[in-house]
């Protein structure tokens, strides 16, 4: 009986029913006997496909409350209950709404069909309004939803008019749930908050992709490279792996895709690898800043969901692994994200140990290279509502994510923290229109900051949801008026009184990026190489990277404010070094950097690069400590070989000088290796001065070039 009382409801409604509604009754439809008859059959049975709909739906909302003591605040996650019995309800109704469009029950549950599977839709609002004008009392909640309609589709005073009559209505109520009151109140909050970010909205370009990514089909969960050169995302398209489609809402499974720029466009997508994307649903949860680690989320059927790690080697993904047990548990975990040395994962778990409803945790890698005990991220990010698709800048303190909770207008807001002095900022909503009154979720931002990449269902794209581009365009610029001095002076020449301010600086993100390809020197074919990048001062190796084996290519972020090295090594090469000291507050910049391994063998010459003396002195300075272990390391592996130390000046100095110098210097380095137990025999000290330039000494980074220090084999 409990599951007919919609039925019941809607058969007796006629006792109660305000003047206005018109019934399904042979007298308001004289001379239609047969029209009537088909209408009401329809209608029986789009109200049984809605009544068992509607009974899952409240069975949900009542086990997530008791599971959450908070109330749903995005649609999206009322449409994981009823889903099929709704749409098998809504060709039926729309059917018996046609014939008779006047009945306010009837226009009550097809506005709220619309509204579990398309709120934004135009037809949701309209069959709400049509059952609202009918009789405004014909369901208790129907304020509640016919707010929520006009608050998704930004109609800010509108949706907080039905919100205010939906919490009167509970207020008078002589038993209201207090989870519903707070749900309305929050809600009128999240409207005014929408009013002012919309009123002040932010001065981005807001660009679809174009059909090289997007299709007619959903595509989301964007990932890139720090460099943007390469985007990871998950589609739902009608070529996916084992071409099955989810019973839950008709829609194909999900496979991983992947698009790469090419002379600045982005090329035809392509699904990944097979040893992703299986016959099941495989979502991308996130990618290395490098782009070598794809995380992946799959739905075992075992826990709520759980997350797996896919490495690229050489051309191909490698199946993914299951991450440890102090990431996975038999809780849903979701999004991830690694800051730039992958020493630390940032994931999204609703596990009971949490603040809220979901929240965001970060784990350390041990010594071990395995992830450690989770820690949950804190009260600062974290609130008793859900926290979702979280983002870890490359500069390594710019955390980007998804709450409903803090200051957003509408589901999931995007929102952004820095980590600064040990401690989590005040989460800063990304304002309009970034963030709107939908859920906007999978937010992720290009190395320079200039950039962000997230999947949004706005009107006009390609598909149910597509993937855009925002470029920030960072603050107004002003008109400025010309001084009255300035005005005199110029009455002989007139020109306009208004000049414009200069350009306005877009802020960048405090990070480098080094790319390039290692290759051999002699074959320039491409080698996998061992990348270590090291923190000079503190002469700590803080990540190793390796190259691509199939094409050399790698990519390293360096976060400002660290003197560092990096050293490409390489079994039966030269190494190979690099020195790019980063002072706090250094902007955003981009260096492409080829490298190629020289083999061991006589005449190879390289550049100790991360060699550092005092000024105008031939003493070594700690921070060069750590490039003169690996010379150490490289003598010890091959005792047969004797080299030269050669050092060399700009041409700053007297010749004499500068030679004197370079001397001292080259000694100063073959007598440290002498004192590290390498036999003298194998060493040969050698100063060049300023005869051997290899770059200009008219300019500060020329004569910095110059000044350096090579050893060179002679003998193997």
């Amino acid at each position: 009986m409990k599951n007919n009382i919609y039925l019941f409801a809607f058969l007796t409604f006629s006792f109660f029913s305000f003047a206005q509604s018109v019934e399904f009754e042979k007298d308001n439809f004289p001379g239609k006997k047969e029209e009537l008859r088909e209408a009401k059959k329809k209608l029986d049975i789009g109200i049984d496909s809605y009544v068992q709909g509607r009974k899952e739906f409240d069975d949900f909302k009542k086990n997530y409350v008791s599971e959450t003591k908070i109330l749903p605040v995005s649609h999206y996650d009322y449409q994981k209950a009823g889903f099929t019995f709704f749409r098998n309800a809504l060709s039926p109704l729309t059917d018996a709404q046609r014939f008779n469009p006047k009945n306010a029950r009837l226009n009550y549950m097809l506005g709220f069909v619309w509204f579990i599977s398309d709120p934004s839709n135009a037809e949701t609002l309209k069959y709400l309004e049509t059952a609202y004008s009918l009789d405004p009392k014909v369901e208790p909640d129907l304020a509640y939803w016919l707010a929520w309609a006009n608050h998704l589709n930004s109609k800010w005073d509108e949706a907080i008019k039905y919100y205010q009559l939906h919490l009167t209505f509970l207020q008078q109520k002589a038993k209201s749930n207090a989870l519903d009151i707070d749900d309305a109140n929050k809600k009128i909050a999240e409207c005014n908050q929408g009013k002012k970010y919309s009123t002040n909205p932010e001065r981005v370009f807001v660009d679809n992709l174009g059909s090289s990514v997007n299709t007619s089909y959903p595509e989301y969960g964007p990932s890139i490279t720090a460099d943007e050169e390469t985007i990871i995302f998950t589609a739902r398209r009608d070529n996916s792996t084992g071409l099955k489609r989810d019973e839950n809402d008709n829609g194909f499974y999900e496979d991983v895709y992947i698009s790469n720029k090419k002379n600045g466009k982005w090329q035809p997508s392509v699904q990944l690898s097979k040893n992703v994307n299986t016959e099941n649903h495989d979502a991308a949860a996130g990618l290395s800043p490098d782009g070598s680690k794809l995380y992946v989320y799959r739905h075992s059927g075992k826990d709520g969901g759980d997350l797996y790690e896919s490495t690229l080697f050489g051309a191909d993904w490698e199946p993914p692994v299951h991450m440890n047990k102090n990431i996975n548990t038999k809780y849903h975990e979701s999004s991830v994200s690694v800051n730039g040395d992958g020493h630390r994962i940032y994931f999204v778990s609703d596990k009971e140990s949490g603040l809220g409803d979901r929240d965001i945790y970060f784990s350390d890698m041990d010594v071990k290279g395995e992830w450690g005990a989770a820690k949950n991220i804190g009260p600062e990010i974290n609130t008793k509502y859900a926290e979702e698709a979280v983002f870890m800048h490359p500069d390594g303190v710019t955390l980007y994510f998804s709450s409903k909770g803090h200051n957003n207008m509408g589901g999931y807001d995007i929102f952004k923290s820095t980590f600064v002095n040990g401690k989590w900022s005040a989460p800063e909503n990304l304002g309009y229109p970034i963030n709107g009154p939908d859920d906007d979720v999978f937010f992720v931002v290009s190395g320079s900051g200039s950039r962000a990449y997230f999947a949004s269902a706005k009107q006009g794209g390609f598909g149910e949801k597509d993937i855009y581009k925002i470029t920030f365009l960072g603050a107004e610029k002003n008109p400025l008026l010309n001084s009255q001095d300035q005005l005199i002076a110029m009455r002989a020449n007139p020109v306009s009184n208004l000049k414009t301010e200069n350009a306005v600086e877009v802020k960048m993100a405090k990070v480098t990026i080094l790319k390039g390809v290692v290759t051999d020197a002699k074959t320039n074919q491409p080698l996998e190489a061992l990348i270590e990048l090291i923190d000079n001062d503190k002469n700590q190796v803080i990540a190793t990277f390796k190259s691509n084996s199939a094409t050399g290519k790698y990519l390293v972020t360096l976060p400002s404010g660290k003197n560092y090295g990096i050293a490409v090594k390489k079994d039966s090469y030269l190494f190979h070094s690099e020195n790019f000291n980063l002072p706090e507050g250094a902007d955003y910049q981009e260096f492409n950097k080829d490298v190629a391994l020289k083999k061991i063998e006589i005449g190879s010459v390289i550049v100790l690069r991360n060699i550092f003396f005092d000024f105008d002195k031939a003493t070594l300075r700690p921070e060069s400590a750590n490039e003169l272990e690996r010379l150490i390391k490289l003598l010890n592996d091959n005792p047969g070989i004797k080299i030269e130390l050669g050092s060399h000046t700009d041409s700053k100095g007297s010749d004499e000088y500068n030679m004197k110098l370079s001397d001292n210097r080259s000694k100063s380095v073959v007598d440290y290796l002498i004192n590290k137990g390498i036999s003298s025999s194998r060493l040969v000290a050698k100063g060049y001065g300023e005869t051997k330039p290899i770059d200009t000494n008219d300019t500060d980074a020329g004569r910095q070039n110059n000044r350096r220090t090579e050893f060179k084999i002679l003998e193997k």
